[in-house]
């Protein structure tokens, strides 16, 4: 990659990278994949960041806080509480949310992204602003990729490096061919550091060639049900040109990888022990900083790029209820709060 391309993709988010190198910014930026993504909020962390901390936010039925490996995710199909209900092909969405400030929808929050939508586990559409206008989807996709490689399984299978998966920049983990992996170490990574590099080579593991693995993506995205989207690469950037998204197919898309016991547990994950074919390790830490931040979060995808902004695909469990929040093209270093605050008001806190 020419360094005049580097910069056009890294440029307007030089900032908040800045201002995180200076307390744990090194750690995260040069501990894991080199991202573009931003690394943490800009207001102070809240004390309870992990779901076996004391809640920090109000619990009105007094449940313990819901998270990663805690129990139910809520009802997704079915009954409430049923964690793997028959997935529905295609997935719908259905009901028209209340307009904020009206008596039916008290404590709407603000979200200045170009495009965003909440649902609850049933597909109830909550809130939904331009949800189904076309915008990039940068590496919130990857979580499609994800979907094929669970479903595929046989995870433990050794995937070999190939030339053409380093095509990659500037979101790598310098992953080199020859050198093997399997398919549970790189899903991780390209799950919780949103490794373009990796992406690509588990495209190619899965369908035997990079533009074979866009076909399969494309095919599985029409059959859960994402009628307006297209894509043309495994990782997000903006070449072949081309590809979008709606809010309203992403949060489809995180409804499947919800119903999926692999996509579950890995999204949830905060941080990961990469280790390399030479012996050394890496440790990633998860690019959502909701996850870090909110106890009740449980995934699920982030995605930065110039052309698409701010992206993220969130999800949270608590109360016997589950919510995705979908948000496309934020320019706002806000994107976490605004995405912590859907997340709140449809769970009723």
């Amino acid at each position: 990659m020419t360094s005049g391309r580097l910069h056009t993709l890294l440029a307007p988010f030089a900032p908040a990278s800045l201002l995180a190198l200076g307390t744990v910014g090194v750690v995260v930026l040069f501990g894991g994949c080199q991202s573009n993504e931003p690394v943490s909020y800009q207001t102070p962390p809240q004390a309870a960041a992990l779901p076996t901390a004391p809640a920090a936010y109000p619990n009105p039925m007094g449940i313990a806080p819901t998270g990663p490996g805690a129990g139910s995710f809520g009802s997704l199909n079915g009954s409430p509480g049923t964690v793997d209900a028959p997935q529905p092909t295609p997935i719908s969405l259905n009901g028209s949310p209340a307009p904020a400030g009206s008596p039916s929808a008290p404590g709407l929050p603000k979200v200045t992204s170009k495009a965003a939508i909440l649902v609850d586990g049933f597909g109830r559409v909550l809130f939904e602003r331009n949800a189904d206008a076309h915008l990039p989807a940068a590496s919130t996709q990857k979580l499609l990729v994800g979907l094929l490689v669970a479903e595929r399984g046989a995870l433990s299978t050794p995937v070999t490096i190939a030339e053409p998966d380093t095509w990659a920049e500037p979101t790598v983990m310098g992953i080199k061919p020859g050198e093997v992996y399997t398919r549970d170490e790189l899903l991780h990574a390209v799950l919780i550091r949103s490794c373009n590099d990796i992406a690509r080579a588990l495209g190619r593991d899965h369908s035997g060639s990079e533009a074979a693995f866009v076909a399969s993506m494309n095919a599985k995205a029409r059959s859960i049900g994402m009628t307006n989207s297209y894509f043309t690469n495994s990782n997000g950037l903006p070449s072949p040109p081309g590809q979008y998204s709606t809010a309203r197919d992403l949060a489809k898309l995180g409804m499947a990888a919800l119903r999926n016991p692999t996509l579950r547990e890995i999204c949830s994950t905060r941080s990961y022990t990469f280790r390399f074919a030479n012996g050394t390790t890496r440790s990633l830490t998860n690019t959502n900083q909701v996850l870090h931040h909110f106890p009740y979060c449980t995934g699920l995808k982030t995605g930065t790029t110039n052309a698409a902004g701010k992206c993220l695909i969130s999800s949270a469990t608590a109360n016997g209820k589950t919510v995705v929040a979908v948000m496309l093209g934020s320019s706002s270093p806000a994107v976490w709060q605004e995405s912590e605050a859907l997340l709140k008001y449809g769970l009723g806190m």
